[in-house]
């Protein structure tokens, strides 16, 4: 988790005007967004041009009366319910309210101060209405839910003029397996700032609820491994067991080869489970999550590229449970049985962004793909390689541009690397048939191809 202390500093935004500014252009169409916070414009991108929300929006609209979420989830908003009530109190002290949210940006409960509810209550700033910036623009909550990161948005930096009069603060609580959002918890203001312990009291409620979970997926894991060796006594053929999110949790000898990961080697702790670095095994294996989610009965089988073979190796994937809530697959190899998987549709739920947001010091860049090279880990940031520079990938997450790019022509090539196979000028074959590529940014950078990877590359690059 972020630190959240880091919203107080953000409280003291200064040039408000300019930022009033920068959003009275922006919203008549016009990209200049100088002054604005890289977060805050990124999500003024989204509220304009992607779900095109209208800034003059009144109030929020009423929330979808079905919501599809586990037993899990409540048991998160009845966590964090009990963590914001504790500080209901002082917050209200201070003139504020506290909401919590689902993943929808529905709001489930409220609390603080009478007056400003009664405020809030004239923008649909209650329950059973939804925040979420597809709904209601920039904001605390739905800002919260799109990010991984705690946010402040204050004043001019919502999206909807009507809401200009508030300073918000969120953080979102996530699946520790998949990173996808559950509840966000925040806390309003209107006309004034945020009491100055808010960070704190947001850190501690975010952190005590997600050790919670994290305790769940321990113990998920331990279901998972013993699913594993149960099956691994009797299948007779290569398995691995793979979480929710496609990470691999345990392989035997052949499966490790397959997946390039350590062989028999269990990785309990979601933090730090093995990636096998091949986009279509993982978006199978989060399709084939979310179809068991649904029917504990569901097993389905497809064909998948691995790292040992140029040729589609059939996999089995059947669900594990416990306690009745799923905890990811077994994997069996050279097996085909069950529901077909739908071929390039498992986990591709949208089209890739036709943009990669890059930031440069305060402004935010819009890059069109073909202007990317490639991207490169350095610590907890991607740097990506352009034809306007090097620039700080908005999404620090080199997974996240696989996964969104994969079908685009971007490849993971190393653990520190993905490239645009069109951006590629050479390959170098060196001792052992070892690969690098030399990119064509201009330095004519060479990326190294990693040894499991190096199958993947020939076969997207066909030599």
């Amino acid at each position: 988790m972020a630190d959240v202390h880091r919203l107080d500093p953000i409280s003291r935004v200064s040039g408000t005007t300019t930022v009033y500014g920068a959003w009275e252009r922006f919203v008549q169409g016009e990209d200049d967004i100088s002054g604005v916070r890289p977060e805050v414009a990124i999500s003024w991108h989204r509220c304009r041009d992607q779900y095109r929300v209208d800034p003059g929006l009144k109030e929020a609209p009423i929330a979808v009366a079905e919501v599809d979420h586990t037993l899990e989830h409540d048991v998160v908003f009845a966590d964090l319910g009990f963590r914001a009530a504790s500080v209901a109190h002082e917050v209200a002290n201070v003139g504020g309210i506290v909401t919590v949210t689902d993943a929808t940006g529905r709001v489930l409960a409220e609390w603080g101060d009478p007056s400003t509810r009664k405020l809030a209550a004239d923008a649909n700033l209650a329950t059973w209405f939804c925040w979420s910036e597809q709904a209601t623009g920039t904001n605390g909550m739905g800002t919260a839910l799109e990010t991984h990161a705690p946010v402040m948005i204050r004043g001019a930096e919502h999206w909807c003029q009507a809401f200009h009069e508030w300073t918000c603060a969120g953080v979102a609580v996530r699946d520790v397996v998949t990173k996808d959002p559950i509840a966000v918890l925040n806390i309003s203001c209107w006309r004034g700032e945020l009491p100055s312990p808010a960070g704190a009291w947001l850190a501690n409620a975010a952190t005590r609820t997600q050790a919670t979970l994290r305790q769940r997926a321990q113990d998920g894991s331990a279901e998972l491994i013993a699913a594993f060796n149960h099956a691994r006594s009797r299948a007779g053929v290569s398995l691995a067991a793979v979480d929710p999110a496609g990470r691999v949790v345990i392989a035997d000898d052949t499966a490790s080869v397959l997946l390039g990961v350590p062989s028999c080697t269990p990785a309990k702790d979601p933090a730090v489970r093995w990636n096998p670095g091949l986009p279509e095994f993982i978006s199978a294996a989060r399709y084939a999550a979310k179809q068991a989610s649904r029917n504990p009965d569901w097993v389905g089988s497809t064909q998948l590229f691995t790292h040992l073979s140029d040729e589609p190796t059939p996999v089995t994937m059947r669900p594990v449970f416990l306690a009745g809530h799923l905890v990811g697959n077994l994997v069996f190899f050279g097996v085909s049985d069950g529901e077909q998987l739908p071929r390039g549709e498992s986990a591709q739920q949208h089209g890739p962004p036709h943009r990669i947001v890059g930031t440069r010091e305060n402004r935010m860049v819009l890059l069109k793909l073909p202007e990317i090279s490639f991207a490169e880990s350095d610590g907890n940031d991607v740097w990506l390689t352009t034809d306007q520079g090097k620039l700080r990938a908005a999404s620090g997450s080199l997974e996240k541009l696989e996964s969104e790019q994969g079908d685009a022509g971007f490849l993971r090539v190393h653990r520190r690397y993905v490239v645009n196979l069109g951006r590629i000028r050479e390959v170098e074959r060196r001792f052992k048939g070892e690969l690098v590529l030399i990119m064509d940014d201009g330095a004519s950078t060479m990326v190294p191809v990693s040894r499991r990877n190096a199958p993947a590359v020939r076969r997207a690059l066909d030599i």
